[in-house]
């Protein structure tokens, strides 16, 4: 199967999260995604801690080339690739393109067809200069508020608004790709980190503007189900159980050989189970407790209800259904260790999205991406000889 977006050429100037994110998802839907990085290679191929992780993940299926960009030289490299190009993806800070003489204004003389993805911290208006990070957007938005307990607002434990800005600038560069087959014409498109985290909290404001008083935060809400808890088992293991239905009720009762429960009137709905949740909590609690997490996995899946043990990411590795499904995907990073890594959770007419090439090294691609471009074989060695362009080891 040809990939659906063979054929086009993105350049992904972008950094850390949210503008790789997005070039990770166009090059693994099958364009040709060159990640421009600086002379020195991507800062965040350096990170520790939490970064570790940032580039070896969202830079799979591209190429690199590595090029000074603060220099007339490197500035000059960038306007000849922007000019053979149909997408370009950036999310630096405010300007910072501006002053590099690569902003939407400048390039798109160069190349009127060009979809040039502007990611920021915020869309323009007031806050329009600031910096923003996800954690900041996400103190910003609600969302670490509605994620941890009252006086303890609490990150996601993942880069959750990076990624969504990255997916939002996707939809938006699909949209002006669809426009420009009928108008011929590129565009800029926009996408941002705080607009994308008050996205996130849609469900919230329309729940505030249908009721008295503050929101909860998720940990104090009260469930619309009466059982949709976490429950300790044997061993210091945990799973969570969420019984959402009458038939779930019924289901789950049997599967536990709780007669007692399924007859009792004051448990019938879920309305009356809520109600009753003071008394009905315990003698599901010690229920549990008295089973290994295996027992209560087969117990939730004989009733078919949902239900989950508390996993680790590192536990993903071992997951069978991502086994038996391929959801994971061997890849190797950087410096040669071996891995897998979630594959995009998509599928078109049975086809899946895969790896076609490893995370690169900084400019491993750098001469065949200028050679592609129609760069002479001399203009190449006097870049690389005035240390305006670095070329990599495979």
């Amino acid at each position: 199967m040809t990939l659906p977006l063979a054929g086009l050429t993105v350049l992904d100037f972008g950094h850390t999260v949210m503008g790789p994110t997005c070039g990770l998802i166009l090059a693994d839907l099958g364009a040709d995604v060159i990640r421009v990085e600086p002379a020195t290679g991507d800062p965040t191929r350096r990170l520790k801690g939490f970064g570790t992780g940032y580039f070896g993940f969202f830079n799979r299926n591209k190429r690199s080339i590595a090029v000074d960009l603060k220099t007339p030289d490197g500035r000059t490299v960038g306007h000849d690739l922007i000019a053979g190009a149909d997408i370009l993806i950036e999310n630096f800070g405010p300007g910072a393109m501006e002053r590099l003489g690569l902003g939407y204004a400048a390039v798109a003389e160069v190349n009127p067809r060009l979809i040039y993805a502007s990611l920021k911290g915020f869309l323009k208006g007031p806050y329009d200069q600031r910096l923003a990070l996800d954690e900041v957007v996400q103190m910003m938005s609600g969302l670490a508020y509605m994620t941890g307990p009252s006086g303890r607002p609490l990150r996601a434990g993942s880069s959750v608004v990076d990624i969504t800005g990255g997916m939002f600038a996707v939809i938006a560069i699909l949209a002006a790709l669809r426009e420009r087959d009928r108008t011929g014409r590129g565009a800029l498109v926009e996408s941002a980190l705080y607009e994308a985290a008050v996205f996130l909290m849609g469900q919230h404001l329309c729940y505030s503007a249908q009721t008295h008083g503050p929101i909860p935060p998720m940990p104090e809400r009260v469930s619309a189900w009466a059982v949709y808890d976490l429950f300790d088992v044997a061993g210091g293991r945990q799973v969570f159980i969420g019984i959402t239905s009458d038939a779930h009720w019924e289901r789950f009762c049997a599967a536990a050989g709780r007669a007692d429960l399924a007859a009792d009137a004051g448990l019938a709905t879920n309305n009356l189970r809520i109600a009753a949740r003071e008394r009905l909590m315990p003698v599901l609690r010690a229920l549990f407790a008295a089973m290994t997490a295996d027992e209560a996995v087969a117990l939730a899946e004989t009733a078919r209800i949902p239900f989950s043990p508390i996993a680790r990411p590192e536990d993903l590795f071992g997951d069978p259904h991502l086994e038996a499904t391929g959801g994971l995907v061997e890849t190797r990073l950087p410096g040669g260790i071996d891995t897998r890594l979630p594959r995009l959770p998509i599928r078109i007419a049975d086809q899946g999205f895969g790896l076609t090439r490893n995370p690169p090294a900084a400019g491993q691609h750098s001469g065949e991406v200028l050679r592609g471009f129609g760069f002479s074989e001399a203009r190449i060695a006097a870049l690389v000889a005035g240390g305006v362009v670095v070329e990599g080891a495979e």
